[in-house]
């Protein structure tokens, strides 16, 4: 599979053929390649590729305020490792490695905001009741505004779709390779 395309680019789509396509993060996650049955059958809803690469572009943009590039990958690198995504994780990792960042050591020992951020993403994604008026005064006291809990709160719901986005992906890709063996 090709999976050449640099991970931290964002890309572009062309529906004019496969050929112009240009693989955005989840066709590298899963992975998948144009001319590959699935990745084709992905470009059948363009809207829905389209929507969620603007997604991840716009969750991930200088633009958005109060919560910072790194933070926000930190909570996507500490999701994807909470819900076994490895192959998100390890486009995580190389982002904030590509931010200057330290992807070990930010999650080993982060500062007391992000601490405060990272226990507010795990507790949305393992254990989402727990994510109470209590998880948000925690984030108001790290001194997050309303408008960066709730870019957070929308980083760590994109984060949950992706992430079961290409673990269904992967599990179809499996399947179609499973009955490729079995039909030789």
């Amino acid at each position: 599979m090709n999976t050449s395309t640099s991970a931290s680019t964002p890309t572009s789509f062309s529906a004019s053929s496969s050929a112009d396509i240009t693989l955005d993060v989840i066709d590298q996650a899963v992975p998948l390649a144009p001319g590959d049955p699935l990745h084709d059958l992905r470009r059948e809803r363009l809207k829905v590729v389209d929507a969620t690469q603007g997604s991840y572009d716009a969750m991930f943009s200088a633009n958005v305020q109060g919560v910072t590039v790194v933070e926000r990958l930190a909570v996507a690198l500490h999701a994807c490792q909470l819900s076994a995504a490895h192959r998100l994780a390890a486009h995580y990792r190389q982002r904030l490695i590509d931010e200057g960042a330290e992807p070990d050591r930010l999650l080993r020992a982060p500062d007391a905001r992000l601490a405060t951020i990272l226990d507010f993403a795990g507790k949305l994604i393992l254990r989402p009741l727990d994510g109470d008026k209590s998880s948000v005064e925690a984030l108001l006291a790290a001194g997050l505004g309303t408008p960066a809990i709730v870019a957070l709160g929308q980083l760590i719901a994109f984060l949950s779709y992706q992430v079961r986005l290409v673990a269904g992906l992967q599990a179809m890709a499996a399947a179609d390779d499973a009955a490729i063996g079995a039909a030789r």
